[in-house]
C-alpha cells in the first residue's frame, strides 16, 4: 500500500480548484484571547454543500472513465458526503443512488435532496453508517455501479487534502506556521488528506485527530494494530460515527498522525453553542470537534499557533434543545433525580422552600398522585446556578428523601431524559 503525498494532493487541487470554494482561514479573536493562542479556523462550513466532504466525492468521480459512469454511482453516507456526491452527480449530469442511515437527521436528508434534484435517489437502510453502507455495496454490485467510498479510498483522501493546501498556503501569506492542526476523525478520510499534504511540506507541525468519546474508531484501530469494529457507538456525532475505519485510511493515519485525542460530547455540544453565540458560526457536531480539542489541549497550545478544522456546518436546527441540555448536563449544572414527595397539602411549597436553594431552578416536575399511598415519586430537573451548589443540594434531597434516586448514576433511566 502507498501513502498519498503532497503531489497527489496537488494534483487533485488542479482538478478541483475551479469546482470547490477557496475557503476562508480564519483568525479567530475569541478563542485565541481565550486560550491564549493564535487560534485560525479554516471554515469547511462555507463550502458549497457546507462540509469538506465536496473535494473528495467530486475528485474521486472526475477520475472515473466515462464507461464506469453510464450507469451512475452509489454511496453510503450518514449525509456529508452523500451531498457532495448529489452535488456532482447534479453537476456531472449522472444518476445517483445514494445509502443513508435512517437515524440522518432530515436536514441532511433534505439538503441531499436539494444539491442532487432529479439526478439522485435516496434510500434509507440501517440504524447506522455501517449497515447502510453495507446494502449500498451489494447495491452497486448488483446493478453494476460505481461505489464512492466515504473516505477508504486513495481518491478521496486526495480530494480532502486539497483544503490543507489553501489553508498553508493562507496562513504563510499571513506570515505564520501552525504548530499544532486539528481536525476531526470519523472513518479517517479527512484526518488522512491533511496529513498527507501538511507532513510532507512541514513535518515539524504536530497533526492531531479529534474523535468523539462516544465513537473512538481510530484509537481502536490502533489499540488493535488495524481496523476493528467497535461493538456500539453513540451516534450523537453523527458525522462521525463510523464503527470501523478504513484499512487505507488508517494506514495513513498510522504513518502521518503525531496524536489521537477524544472528546466527550458534552464538551462538543459546549462549543457548539459558544461557536454560535460568540462568533455566530453554525458548525455540526462533527464540524466543532476540533474546537472542542481546544480545551483537552488548552495547556499545550499557549503562545503557539492552531488551525483548526471546522469541517460541517449541516446542523439540524431541531437537535439544539438536545444540544444545550447535554451541554448544561457535562457543565455540571443540569441534574435529575426522582424524589419520593409526601401526598399531602403543602408538600410541594415546603419543598421549594427548604431543599431548592435561592438560586436553583425546576426544569422538570412529573407526578402522578397515587391512591391509599403516603408518598408518590417525582421525576425531578433542577438546573443550578453554579456547579458547586450541588453539593448541598444532594444534602438536603437526603433529608427529604433518603430514598431518593440521582439518575445520573442510574445509565438506562437517565437515558429516558438526555
Amino acid at each position: 500500500m502507498e501513502l498519498i503525498t503532497d503531489a497527489e494532493v496537488k494534483s487533485a487541487y488542479q482538478v478541483l480548484k475551479k469546482s470547490v470554494t477557496h475557503t476562508p482561514l480564519q483568525y479567530d479573536r475569541y478563542l485565541s484571547e481565550k486560550y491564549k493562542a493564535t487560534i485560525l479556523l479554516k471554515r469547511e462550513d462555507l463550502q458549497k454543500v457546507r462540509s469538506f466532504k465536496l473535494r473528495g466525492a467530486y475528485y474521486a468521480i472526475k477520475q472515473l472513465p466515462p464507461e464506469q459512469l453510464v450507469n451512475g454511482v452509489v454511496c453510503a453516507s450518514a449525509g456529508n458526503h452523500a451531498q457532495g456526491v448529489a452535488y456532482t452527480s447534479h453537476e456531472m449530469d449522472i444518476p445517483a443512488v445514494i445509502f443513508m442511515p435512517t437515524t440522518t437527521p432530515h436536514q441532511k436528508i433534505s439538503q441531499v435532496e436539494f444539491f442532487g434534484g432529479k439526478k439522485v435517489t435516496i434510500k434509507l437502510v440501517g440504524d447506522t453508517f455501517d449497515a447502510s453502507a453495507k446494502a449500498a455495496k451489494e447495491f452497486a454490485v448488483k446493478q453494476e455501479m460505481a461505489f464512492i467510498d466515504p473516505f477508504n479510498d486513495p481518491n478521496i483522501i486526495a480530494g480532502q487534502g486539497t483544503l490543507a493546501l489553501e489553508m498553508m498556503e493562507d496562513a504563510k501569506k499571513e506570515g505564520l506556521q501552525p504548530n499544532f492542526i486539528l481536525t476531526a476523525i470519523g472513518g479517517g478520510g479527512l484526518i488522512s488528506g491533511v496529513a498527507a499534504y501538511v507532513k510532507n511540506i512541514s513535518p515539524a507541525t504536530t497533526i492531531i485527530g479529534v474523535e468523539p468519546k462516544g465513537a473512538p474508531s481510530m484509537q481502536a484501530a490502533f489499540e488493535n494494530g488495524g481496523p476493528i469494529a467497535l461493538k456500539q457507538i453513540d451516534k450523537f456525532v453523527d458525522g462521525a460515527a463510523v464503527k470501523e475505519v478504513g484499512t487505507i485510511t488508517y494506514f495513513h493515519a498510522k504513518n502521518y498522525l503525531d496524536r489521537l485525542i477524544m472528546v466527550d460530547e458534552g464538551v462538543i455540544c459546549s462549543t457548539i453553542l459558544e461557536l454560535y453565540t460568540k462568533q455566530a458560526i453554525v458548525a455540526e457536531p462533527a464540524g466543532a470537534l476540533s474546537v472542542a480539542a481546544l480545551e483537552v489541549l488548552k495547556d499545550e497550545i499557549e503562545g503557539k499557533t492552531v488551525i483548526c478544522v471546522v469541517s460541517g456546518g449541516n446542523n439540524d436546527i431541531s437537535r439544539m434543545a438536545e444540544i444545550e441540555e447535554r451541554s448544561l448536563v457535562y457543565e455540571g449544572l443540569q441534574h435529575y433525580f426522582v424524589v419520593n414527595f409526601p401526598q399531602r397539602p403543602g408538600a410541594l411549597k415546603e419543598f421549594v422552600s427548604e431543599v431548592l436553594g435561592p438560586t436553583d431552578d425546576i426544569t422538570r416536575f412529573e407526578y402522578t398522585k397515587k391512591v391509599n399511598r403516603g408518598t408518590g415519586p417525582v421525576v425531578l430537573g433542577v438546573l443550578l446556578k453554579q456547579p458547586g451548589d450541588l453539593a448541598a443540594l444532594l444534602t438536603r434531597l437526603a433529608e427529604f428523601d433518603a430514598a431518593f434516586i440521582n439518575l445520573q448514576k442510574e445509565p438506562s433511566l437517565y437515558s429516558l431524559l438526555v
